[in-house]
């Protein structure tokens, strides 16, 4: 749930007058020329609009171009304009800077806040953030809509000025009180995060709905996320459906997640697969690796061992932790005779090393196992200990074997009661069992029958046989 990073630039506009119509009577247009000829400024601008709303962009280039060497700052910015856009002129980014520069000097809050924008991403003059935010607040302090976010985001994100959340949410709420979509969804995410304001939680949802209202992706995406997680998946299903409209990737595969979870709408894997691979194709991760887990599973297609492989591969070079992992899944947990374990180590070890506790495990188990690597309990001891450290039942319930077998260093039973205890509390069997067995012959705690029973219960309700046989012989 992230504010909007970018700076937004719009498509450069032309600058009308106020009292000149789209098409004037031929006398009339006989007198404005003679006028613009004689050197009139104002009759030079409006023949050069005249001109350039009849697409003859040649004259009216010619025309904005003598009122813009007259000092006139409307015409110095629409002949900037046109050198942006290549109208009647050929494209040349330097001149439009030049021209738009000398109508921001007279205080032209469009120019103004164009140049911020050349300034910003270097177009016509080299990148310079705290010019880009000079020209922002002169054009903001004009109320200029769009340079007030723009400043906003400047202070925001620290972008040639020092970081200031309070006044973020100042220039945020200027913007966003004039309706602008991209201002109301970031200052809604100052609001749910706390950020330059005390956070609040009803505020922030009043702003991003106003803002996914106007149809911005961003905010409906948020507000799918937020209702999702509040388990409110029929509002969450409605947000995320008008944000993939529009492509917005996460809602791409968060409607996926939703189809292939039956969350707000009956559980369907086709439909999971078609989301995912919308939002796979655009580049998102994490609907790389859940489409890659279908092909591999075949959910909702045809089973496909080197489709899966091919888009768990897509995610896990992105360095994305849990797409590595499913991706030594993959390796490891493919047909009789086709797994490669050495693989499944690989791409292991690289999640692990980001801390992704389920890797740590797995790659625990395959040194236990030899799989893949040279068999080795330290190495094991070493990626279950992580694991464990970050609450893995499993690694927890391994490393309290370890401890009670004694296969790093000597036996230490207490220890191993204190690990299967924190498994077991998770509901994991085995550890479960263990921990009875520990408790029934006093091994590493003190002998308590009715705590064994306990465990040994909880142990056999989730179908564990040995624990099964244990509770009917102690109870017989």
């Amino acid at each position: 749930m992230k504010r909007i990073p970018y700076i937004i630039v719009v498509f450069i506009v032309f600058i009308v007058s106020k009292t000149f119509a789209q098409s004037i009577p031929a006398d009339s247009l006989s007198n404005l020329k003679e006028k613009a000829e004689k050197g009139d400024v104002y009759a030079q601008f409006d023949l050069g609009l005249l001109y350039h709303n009849n697409k003859d962009y040649n004259k009216a280039a010619y025309w904005f171009k003598l009122a813009a060497q007259q000092g006139d700052a409307d015409a110095q910015y629409n002949y900037g304009t046109c050198y942006y856009q290549g109208q009647g002129v050929e494209q040349d980014n330097d001149q439009s800077f030049y021209w738009m520069k000398k109508s921001a000097e007279q205080g032209h809050l469009y120019a103004q806040y164009y140049l911020g924008t050349f300034y910003e991403s270097g177009i016509g003059t080299p990148k310079d953030y705290f010019l880009a935010f000079s020209w922002y607040k002169k054009s903001a302090e004009q109320g200029y809509v769009i340079s007030q976010y723009n400043l906003g985001v400047c202070y925001d994100e620290g972008r040639g000025v020092s970081k200031d959340y309070n006044q973020a949410v100042l220039w945020y709420t200027k913007a966003a009180e004039k309706d602008l979509a991209s201002a109301q969804y970031n200052l809604g995410i100052c609001y749910y995060e706390g950020r330059g304001v005390e956070k609040d939680y009803k505020q922030a949802v009043q702003w991003i709905t106003k803002a996914a209202e106007q149809a911005n992706a961003n905010a409906q995406s948020w507000l799918g996320d937020y209702y999702y997680k509040s388990k409110n998946y029929n509002q969450a299903i409605l947000w995320f459906k008008k944000a993939a409209d529009q492509n917005q990737v996460a809602a791409l595969n968060n409607l996926g997640m939703c189809y292939y979870n039956g969350q707000g709408v009956p559980q369907d894997f086709r439909q999971a697969v078609y989301w995912y691979e919308k939002a796979a194709r655009l580049g998102n991760v994490n609907a790389q690796c859940n489409l890659g887990k279908c092909y591999f599973n075949g959910q909702g297609v045809a089973k496909d061992h080197n489709k899966a492989a091919y888009w768990l591969m897509k995610a896990a070079e992105k360095e994305d932790a849990l797409s590595q992992f499913n991706l030594g899944i993959y390796y490891r947990d493919r047909e009789e005779k086709k797994q490669d374990y050495q693989q499944a180590v690989y791409w292991f070890k690289k999640s692990a090393e980001k801390g992704y506790a389920n890797a740590q495990y797995c790659l625990g188990l395959c040194y236990h196992n030899g799989q893949g690597v040279i068999k080795s309990y330290e190495q094991a001891f070493y990626w279950f200990e992580k694991a464990a450290k970050q609450g893995d039942a499993g690694a927890q319930c391994n490393i309290g074997v370890y401890y009670s077998n004694g296969y790093v260093g000597s036996q230490d039973y207490s220890q191993a009661v204190s690990w299967f205890e924190k498994a077991a509390k998770q509901g994991y069997t085995k550890a479960q069992y263990n921990l009875a067995v520990c408790l029934y012959k006093g091994e590493g705690c003190l002998k308590d029958e009715k705590k064994a029973i306990y465990w040994l219960k909880e142990a056999a309700k989730q179908g564990s046989t040995d624990a099964k046989t244990l509770l009917n012989l102690i109870q017989h």
